[in-house]
């Protein structure tokens, strides 16, 4: 049996150990700060402090069953928000404008939610999950457009993007869709379009539609012959044309989908968490979302399991902070120390002496492609 398993063991490793790696690297420099920021505090130099506060990290996350529900609200809108990164990066495309593309499906989907707020729940709930990936695919297709038809840079576009919706839909929300009665600029309660809580006091219905959609995007790039274009056309688009292949519909549709996926991932939020829409809502979960699929190497799977660490990190924090009064920041420095590391991956290697399969992400060639490797149809 041990034989058998050996070589999958083997297999998984040479895949998962960079990246586990990267974590614990991570987690050893956050642990360094943690004691050195301690003789700065009230608490004075405190050795142990790190064991504390993983610890109560890991028990915020895990340690009852609110906290494991906790983790998994946390983990949903991120593993979509992961997999319209992947997905981009399987077509060769860096989707930077997933952050943007999350907050116009947060948007479109209290907009839509508030105007159903009395309807039935099945209706209210659907009409406005469906508006916000469709005004997330609205927003991927510009500049996936853009791309195919004219070489725009998609880096490029898609941060000029969020911006331009950001401004955007802080004047909609001030002058169009204003809901009255409230002292600053919001959209109205969303009412019967939340999302039905499924388990304890917040795991929402977005929590399975977020893993059901893993394993479908799994498969669409598997299984499917649409997925086997987008993969051909990240890989060399010049052969993808000759083989009959449409690279500008391709382009157009795997940002298209990718939007989406961003999208849905700005209505989860809001519908299962946030209830209406209103000016400055953070888009960070856009922007964690590339560390998320930079964790997970582009593959479904993988991002499934990023987006759980990252969103246990997210439902830890605050017990870690109150237990231990190590500052919630810890978090974000050590997002930041996971991608350092993964991109310097020579470090990781050196440090553990590990023979790992290189960390090989799908278009990520794309932030310095050229006009010239640009394909037309």
């Amino acid at each position: 049996m041990i034989a058998r398993l050996r070589p999958r063991l083997t297999d998984w490793w040479g895949v998962a150990a960079l990246p586990v790696l990267s974590i614990a690297l991570a987690l050893a420099i956050a642990a360094v700060i943690i004691i050195v920021s301690s003789a700065f505090t009230g608490i004075g130099f405190f050795p142990l402090l790190p064991l504390y506060a993983y610890g109560n990290l890991f028990a915020g996350a895990f340690g009852s069953g609110i906290a494991l529900n906790n983790m998994l609200v946390a983990a949903a809108p991120l593993m979509l928000g992961g997999l319209a990164i992947g997905l981009g990066f399987k077509a060769g495309l860096f989707n930077i404008g997933v952050a943007g593309q999350f907050l116009a499906g947060a948007f479109a989907s209290a907009v839509v939610g508030s105007t159903l707020a009395g309807a039935p729940v099945p209706v209210a709930v659907a009409a406005s999950v469906v508006t916000g990936g469709l005004a997330g695919a609205a927003l991927g297709a510009i500049p996936g457009y853009l791309k195919a038809r004219t070489g725009a840079h998609e880096v490029v576009t898609t941060i000029m993007l969020n911006n331009a919706t950001a401004l955007l839909l802080a004047w909609a929300v001030t002058d169009l869709v204003r809901a009255p009665g409230f002292t600053f600029p919001r959209t109205g309660d969303i009412g019967n379009a939340a999302l039905p809580v499924l388990l304890g006091r917040n795991l929402h219905l977005g929590v399975p539609v977020a893993f059901a959609l893993v394993f479908a995007v799994r498969y669409l790039l598997d299984r499917t012959t649409l997925g086997f274009e987008i993969r051909a056309v990240g890989a060399n688009p010049n052969a993808a044309r000759y083989a009959g292949m449409s690279p500008l519909r391709i382009v157009t549709l795997t940002m298209s989908l990718s939007g989406m996926l961003g999208g849905l991932a700005g209505a989860v939020q809001m519908l299962g968490l946030i209830g209406f829409y209103a000016s400055g809502i953070s888009a960070s979960v856009g922007f964690d979302s590339i560390a998320v699929a930079l964790l997970g190497r582009s593959d479904p799977i993988g991002i499934l399991f990023a987006a759980m660490l990252f969103g246990a990190f997210r439902a830890g924090a605050p017990l870690m902070q109150i237990t231990t009064q190590v500052p919630i920041e810890i978090i974000d420095i050590i997002q930041a120390l996971i991608i350092l590391f993964l991109a310097a991956e020579l470090i990781v290697r050196r440090v553990f002496r590990v023979r790992a399969k290189p960390i090989e992400i799908e278009g990520a060639t794309t932030v310095t492609r050229t006009w010239s490797e640009t394909v037309r149809t």
